[in-house]
């Protein structure tokens, strides 16, 4: 059993887990976008980052083909990542507005950046044997994550993968399961908060179904959550309780969105 978050990210640098993911990221190194001709591609499984005593968790879906594939951090080099690391310095979660490589200086400060795939996927589309096979990284993340106490998932495969890989997938009758949609926030057993998001991708942003102001208003709530008070006691992850949504569906603007609105980006 992996005994550290460095153990971890070791162990996924090394996968080699899924064929098809590989042998395409690897192409990506070789075949490089013209615009980063220059650049040496990573190429390889990208591991979590930040603070290992976080509270807050985001999960994304995979590293981008020329963002974290490109540069071996996550949400680093591609427009989701511009968007990601403005919102979490303006809440006082990152050192600087912007990331731009692994050796940039940059620092999250209680929050960590994880994913459900560890490789950029054709069409940023992992199967679901892809996604499976990855599943034991988030797994062994969130079980050395011990102070994580809020959870941001970025996009309804995130967010279903986070759910399965925390056992709230099994625990949970259908029923009572977290539901996806932008801005609802649900309250775990253990405590646990979680509020989902769409995915900050252009598919979503350059047709403004995610706004800045929709964007803001998700870190803002995230900040305020943790701003509440202390975690509830982890032991209730043995209870049977039912789920409490609090379908806390972000405003801004005097705008809502509607619960259950199917996301687009998978």
């Amino acid at each position: 059993m992996l005994s550290s978050i460095a153990a971890v990210n070791r162990t996924i640098v090394a996968c080699e887990r899924c064929p098809r993911l590989r042998a395409y990221c690897r192409r990506l190194a070789r075949d490089k976008k013209p615009e980063f001709s220059a650049s040496r591609y990573w190429g390889r499984p990208v591991p979590g980052f930040g603070d290992s005593g976080a509270r807050l968790l985001v999960v994304g879906l995979a590293p981008a083909a020329h963002g974290a594939n490109r540069t071996g951090r996550m949400f680093t080099g591609d427009s989701s990542g511009r968007w990601l690391y403005e919102a979490l310095y303006r809440y006082g979660f990152a050192s600087a507005p912007e990331s731009v490589s692994r050796d940039d200086g940059l620092t999250l400060r209680d929050c960590y950046i994880s994913a459900a795939a560890r490789c950029a996927p054709p069409a940023n589309r992992p199967r679901r044997d892809e996604l499976e096979r990855c599943r034991p990284y988030l797994e062994a993340e969130l079980r050395l994550l011990r102070r994580v106490r809020l959870v941001v998932t970025l996009g309804r495969i995130a967010h279903e993968s986070w759910l399965k890989a925390a056992g709230w997938w099994e625990r949970l009758r259908p029923r009572e399961r977290p539901k996806f949609g932008h801005g609802v926030t649900a309250r775990l057993p253990d405590g646990t908060v979680l509020i989902a998001s769409y995915h900050p991708s252009r598919q979503n942003t350059n047709t403004r179904r995610l706004t800045r102001a929709m964007w803001h208003a998700i870190f803002r709530r995230a900040r305020a959550v943790l701003e509440e008070g202390p975690p509830r006691d982890r032991s209730g992850l043995r209870r049977h309780d039912r789920v409490v949504h609090r379908q806390a569906h972000v405003r801004s603007h005097g705008s809502s969105v509607e619960p259950g609105r199917p996301e687009q980006r998978l």
